[in-house]
C-alpha cells in the first residue's frame, strides 16, 4: 500500500545507469543540433530511465533514515515522480488527453505489463508462486475503489449528454458540475490514500510491512548525500520531461502515431522502466510478495495520488481546469486491468500461464490504442 519501490539485493537495478549518457546526447540535440524531432525524443525517453531510477534509490535511502511511517510518505512523493514530472510539462502544454493518457497507460503497465512479465519469468520453472493473499487483495481493492472513482465524472458526462473526449480531443470545456465533481473526487482519492497509508503502515503494519523496520539492501548513504542525489535527479527528469513532451507532437506525426498511443503506452513504458525491472526481478528470485506489492502498489499510487494531484495542478499550470474525465478506450482499459487483477491474486498464488494470458491481454488493448 504504501508503494515502495525496493531496488532490491546486490545493486539489483544496476542497468539503467549505463543510459545515462543518453541525457547530456539529448540536450546537445536540442540546443546545438536541431535534428529530426524523433531523435531528441527517443534519448530523451532513454535518459528518463537512469534518472527515474536514481530518484528510487534515493528515496529508499532517505526512508531508512526516517523509518516506515515517514518512509511511506517519502515513497508516496517521490515513487512516481517520473510520471508526475511529465505528466506535469504535458499539463503547462494543454495536451490534457496525453497528460490522462500516460496515467492510464501507467496504471495498465503495472497491473498487466509489468505483474505479467513477473508472473511468466518468475513462475516458468516453477509450479507456482504464492504471495499474501490479504495485503495483495486488499490493495486490488483499493485500486478498484480508486478506478470507480476516477470513472464516475466521465459517467456523469456521458449520461448527462455531454458525451466523452475522443482520442484527438486535448482542450474540452464540461462545464462547472463536472469540474466540481473532478475536483470532489481528487479530494476523496488523496484522502483515501491517507487512510491506506495509515492502515497499511500503522494499525495493519505487520501484514503490509513485515521487517519494515529493516533496511539491509540500502547503501548506507547520508541524508545529505541522499537529498541531493534525489534533488539532481530531479532536475535531470525535469529537463528531460521538458525534451520529451516538446518533441511529442512531432514525433507522434511523422510515424503516424496518434498522440493518446504515445502517450498511453510508450510515454508510460518509460516512466516505470526502472521500478519494472525491479519488480521482475523480485519475481524471478521467488519473492512474489514484493513483485505483486509493487506492481499493484505503483498503480494504485498513480490513481489515488497521481491522478488526482494533477486535477489540482491544472487551476495552476493549465490553459484551464482539467476535468476527470476519460475517454472510452481508457476507462475500458482501467476496468478491465482491475477485473483481470482481481481474478489473478483472488488465490494467492500464481503460474505462468496466468502471466502469459496478462501480457495477452496488455497487446490486444495496445493493438486497440495503435489504431483508436
Amino acid at each position: 500500500m504504501s508503494g515502495r519501490k525496493d531496488e532490491g539485493e546486490g545493486g539489483a537495478a544496476v542497468w539503467p545507469y549505463f543510459l545515462v549518457p543518453f541525457i547530456p546526447v539529448a540536450i546537445v540535440l536540442e540546443l546545438f543540433v536541431h535534428p529530426d524531432p524523433a531523435w531528441v525524443f527517443v534519448t530523451a525517453a532513454l535518459g528518463v530511465i537512469p534518472t527515474a531510477a536514481m530518484m528510487g534509490l534515493a528515496t529508499e535511502e532517505l526512508a531508512s533514515k526516517t523509518g516506515p511511517g515517514l518512509g511511506g510518505l517519502l515513497n508516496v512523493t517521490f515513487g512516481n515522480a517520473p510520471e508526475m514530472i511529465i505528466a506535469l510539462f504535458a499539463l503547462n502544454a494543454g495536451l490534457y488527453e496525453v497528460v490522462k493518457a500516460s496515467i492510464v497507460g501507467a496504471v495498465l503497465g503495472n497491473v498487466l505489463l509489468i505483474m505479467g512479465l513477473g508472473m511468466l519469468l518468475g513462475g516458468w520453472k516453477r509450479d507456482k508462486q504464492t504471495f499474501n493473499q490479504t495485503a495483495v487483495s486488499s490493495a486490488v481493492l483499493m485500486l478498484f475503489l480508486a478506478v470507480a472513482v476516477m470513472v464516475l465524472p466521465g459517467l456523469f458526462a456521458m449520461i448527462n449528454g455531454q458525451g466523452l473526449p475522443k482520442v484527438e480531443d486535448q482542450l474540452l470545456s464540461f462545464g462547472s458540475d463536472i469540474e466540481s465533481i473532478s475536483l470532489i473526487a481528487s479530494v476523496i482519492l488523496l484522502g483515501t490514500y491517507m487512510a491506506g497509508l495509515l492502515f497499511s503502515l500503522r494499525t495493519h503494519r505487520a501484514i503490509f510491512n513485515p521487517g519494515s523496520d529493516e533496511h539491509g539492501s540500502t547503501l548506507g548513504w547520508t541524508a545529505r548525500k541522499a537529498l541531493i542525489a534525489l534533488a539532481l535527479a530531479g532536475a535531470a527528469v525535469g529537463v528531460m520531461a521538458h525534451l520529451l513532451v516538446g518533441s511529442l507532437e512531432a514525433v507522434a506525426t511523422s510515424f503516424g502515431l496518434s498522440e493518446f498511443f504515445v502517450g498511453i503506452i510508450i510515454v508510460a513504458i518509460v516512466g516505470n522502466a526502472a521500478e519494472s525491472w525491479v519488480s521482475v526481478l523480485y519475481a524471478t528470485r521467488d519473492k512474489m510478495d514484493m513483485a505483486v506489492h509493487i506492481a499493484i502498489g505503483s498503480a494504485t499510487q498513480l490513481a489515488l495520488v497521481v491522478a488526482p494531484t494533477l486535477i489540482l495542478a491544472s487551476y495552476v499550470l493549465g490553459p484551464e481546469p482539467m476535468a476527470l474525465v476519460f475517454n472510452g478506450y481508457e476507462m475500458a482499459g482501467l476496468v478491465i486491468a482491475v477485473l483481470a487483477a482481481h481474478f489473478v491474486v483472488q488465490e494467492g498464488e500464481s503460474n505462468w500461464f496466468e502471466g502469459l494470458q496478462l501480457l495477452a491481454l496488455y497487446a490486444a488493448l495496445g493493438a486497440v490504442f495503435f489504431f483508436a
